[in-house]
């Protein structure tokens, strides 16, 4: 065995290591040095005998000295050619790992957060997520449609990360983290219909025409909060037909079968020739949240929350640092051996009367 000392080269020397190997020739060498047979050697890096050959014989031109002993019966490894397999083949290790794992990095998708958005949310959250994209450039932003019918299945089953949600939301698995904004409540009425030449409404009117139903797998306080079932003089409110998308609701709003609460923001961006908005002067402002699953509340949740904040969005109860005079959205429960009449009354003066909103 070669001793480990490295006295300094010579200039002849020099000029061989600066001409250097070709990352193939080191390859070759080290593959012939395992198998220590041409053919098979060739066979495995699928190139010719020849090309193994004219390889090796190159790589001992430059280093002056031969590396395999080779006979017409056997190759054996000379002393050098051992010492320099030794020094080699940590090195060649080395660089393969490097280049697989910057491969690896490139195809790796990109860091990747999926909203899950009810009609315009996605418009009304604009300056918050132009804002997270500039604080976070490597992470791709996605969009799924969540409908009102199924507000959190796709949370639930891992499709999107959070979902922009009307308040209250109170599901044991589901965090409200924070409330993004709040506007002002309409009602939608078909632009022939009696109360249509009306500037403003009372939530009272309610109890004198019918509202759609909801259709879907929905917790029955949410549903409550979105279309109580009395006013707050505790007269019931009639069912309509049942919808499942926002569009359905506009459907049998212009025909006059139903009248249905909806936020501004169906006036803004879904303005129809036959549907008139009217202000509901007795209803609270309805609220918007960031929703996301308790056990799922990544760091990139935690940025597109943080980058809400700075947007003028407020910490939950519940959801990460409490902001000022915050509190949790949850669902009014029915007082206590209160009266169906006194549970309207109490869902309507706690947000109960959160509307539909475009999808």
């Amino acid at each position: 065995m070669i001793r480990d000392r490295h006295p300094a080269p010579d200039p002849e020397t020099r000029r061989r290591v600066r001409d250097g190997m070709e990352l193939r020739d080191i390859e070759i060498f080290l593959t012939l040095a395992e198998e220590l047979h041409f053919g098979r050697s060739a066979e495995r890096l699928k190139v010719s005998p020849a090309r193994v050959s004219q390889a090796i014989k190159k790589q001992e031109r430059r280093i002056g000295a031969p590396l395999f002993e080779r006979t017409s019966r056997h190759v054996r490894m000379t002393p050098l050619g051992e010492e320099l397999h030794r020094r080699l083949k940590p090195a060649y290790e080395d660089i393969q790992a490097a280049v697989a794992e910057v491969t690896a990095i490139a195809r790796r998708p990109p860091s990747v957060l999926t909203l899950g958005v009810m009609g315009a949310q996605m418009h009304e959250m604009r300056s918050v997520l132009d804002h997270f994209r500039s604080r976070q450039p490597a992470v791709e932003l996605r969009f799924k449609e969540v409908f009102f019918s199924d507000p959190f299945s796709a949370l639930r089953a891992g499709e999107v990360d959070t979902v922009a949600a009307w308040l209250p939301v109170r599901e044991p698995d589901l965090t409200v983290g924070v409330v993004l904004r709040e506007e002002p409540l309409r009602l939608m009425v078909a632009a022939d219909h009696p109360l249509a030449g009306q500037e403003t409404v009372s939530m009272e009117v309610l109890g004198d025409h019918q509202v759609p139903s909801l259709a879907g797998p929905l917790p029955a306080y949410w549903v409550s909060a979105v279309l109580p079932l009395y006013t707050p003089a505790g007269r019931p409110i009639r069912r309509g037909p049942s919808v499942a998308t926002f569009y359905e609701v506009l459907a049998l709003v212009a025909t006059g079968d139903v009248v249905c609460p909806c936020p501004d923001e169906g006036r803004r961006y879904y303005p129809q020739p036959d549907i008139a908005f009217l202000t509901i002067h007795d209803a609270p402002p309805v609220q918007w949240g960031l929703i996301w699953r308790t056990d799922r509340a990544t760091p990139l949740v935690h940025a597109l929350a943080e980058a809400a904040t700075e947007r003028g969005a407020r910490w939950s109860g519940s959801g990460g640092p409490p902001g000022p005079a915050s509190s949790p959205h949850g669902a009014v429960a029915a007082p206590a051996g209160g009266t169906p009449e006194a549970h309207g009354r109490s869902l309507l003066s706690a947000q109960a009367t959160t509307p539909l909103h475009p999808q």
